[in-house]
């Protein structure tokens, strides 16, 4: 395949945020297509016997099966390699299959896992039941005081995990803290960096070894297709991670693949927008309810940190009702603009009650421990016009009497 002039690491690695984001991987067909191409395919052809026989020993370039490789995903592979400052980057179906192969490739019985307890649910059951199961130690911290991970360190500690902002908390960890903590110590830091995308806050740039996504979130950024992606360095990404993913086949199919590459072209441009009216809808509600925890708001015990690490607030924020479920369903229910969604990362405004449902799988004593109460409700600011969400936020905060 013919790749346009230009496109090697020497070059695209110098090339800005935003260029990188429309241009960065791309390769082109001898049909010099300018957007990228969808290559449906599960497998390849050889010319020879031979060549088939050479590119299985790893002795010639090309592709073998579109479980390990396929030209649009690599695409996309390189492109958020790129946005992250990342050597290299390895895809997935979901974000959850991003989850679990990045910490099932490098972890084995009699490891020590130390995790941020404020976490998204399905992440906390594979700190709290699935690495159980194959005899792998947990211990889960409150990832906001760095001191709680080094003193949770054993011998055997072989992984940090944790999200920052966490989901749906927004508790912010100290990156440079927590991941200067791990490298003393020669521990794997994992940071889940889904609320912020690489276009907001970078943690290999604060010492994070590797980086996970839900793609589905802010890269696709319009709740149209799964996605999940690693991003690190190239020894971890070729040597740890992809033997893994090879032989457990947690494969981005091409056509998502495709999607979220288009997703990217205006990934800046959505989060910063989302962001902007974030604070706009935050600022209004945080007359109105009982407490919010939005990160980009003076209010929040970790504003400061916050904005040291994050270009912006990001999209997400959550909020208290003191009239527990009821009042939060009933707030819910009122809504005429806003959709009830589980999902985020959406240019459409979404509104969940996480204790209900994406936290309903963890423990009512984890959920208080992580501080998820039944009063919680985690906002996605979309692209809407912000006066169009107050006067929603408004009328349903007015229908529960707040």
């Amino acid at each position: 395949m013919k790749r346009r002039t230009g496109q090697d690491r020497s070059i695209t690695q110098n090339w800005r945020p935003a260029t990188q984001a429309v241009r960065g991987g791309t390769a082109r067909s001898e049909w010099g297509e300018t957007s990228e191409a969808i290559f449906l395919t599960s497998g390849y052809a050889y010319d020879c016997a031979g060549d088939a026989a050479a590119r299985f020993a790893g002795e010639q370039d090309g592709m073998t099966y579109s479980r390990l490789q396929n030209p649009t995903v690599q695409m996309l592979e390189e492109r958020i390699a790129l946005l992250e400052g990342a050597e290299a980057c390895r895809t997935m179906a979901t974000g959850m299959a991003a989850m679990t192969a990045v910490l099932l490739c490098q972890l084995s019985q009699g490891d020590h896992v130390v995790a941020g307890r404020a976490a998204f649910g399905s992440c906390r059951w594979l700190v709290d039941s699935l690495l159980p199961r194959f005899g792998i130690e947990t211990t889960t911290v409150d990832a906001r005081d760095p001191q709680q991970f080094a003193d949770a360190v054993k011998p055997n500690t072989r992984v940090f995990f944790f999200e920052t902002p966490a989901n749906p908390t927004m508790d912010v960890v100290d990156l440079a803290a927590v991941c200067g903590i791990a490298r003393e110590r020669g521990i794997t830091s994992v940071v889940d960096n889904a609320f912020a995308t690489p276009a907001l806050q970078r943690p290999l740039e604060f010492g994070a070894d590797v980086v996970a996504y839900s793609a589905t979130k802010m890269m696709d950024g319009q709740g149209r297709v799964l996605a999940g992606a690693v991003a690190g360095p190239r020894d971890f990404i070729e040597e740890t991670l992809l033997s893994f993913t090879r032989n457990t086949g947690p494969t981005l199919s091409a056509f998502n693949a495709w999607v979220v590459l288009k997703g990217l072209e205006t990934l800046d441009l959505r989060i910063r927008k989302q962001s902007e009216n974030s604070l706009t809808v935050g600022t209004f509600l945080e007359s109105r309810v009982p407490r919010i925890l939005h990160p980009g708001l003076p209010s929040h015990p970790q504003h400061e940190l916050a904005m040291r690490q994050m270009e912006a607030s990001g999209p997400i924020f959550a909020f208290h009702v003191d009239g527990g479920r009821a009042q939060a369903h009933a707030l819910l229910d009122a809504l005429k603009l806003i959709d009830i969604s589980n999902n985020i990362g959406d240019s459409r405004s979404l509104m969940t009650h996480p204790a209900s449902t994406t936290h309903a799988s963890v423990s009512p004593e984890n959920r208080r421990e992580m501080g998820i109460d039944e009063g919680m409700l985690r906002f996605n600011v979309g692209l809407e016009d912000p006066q169009d969400l107050i006067e929603d936020l408004d009328q349903a905060l007015r229908a529960v009497g707040l």
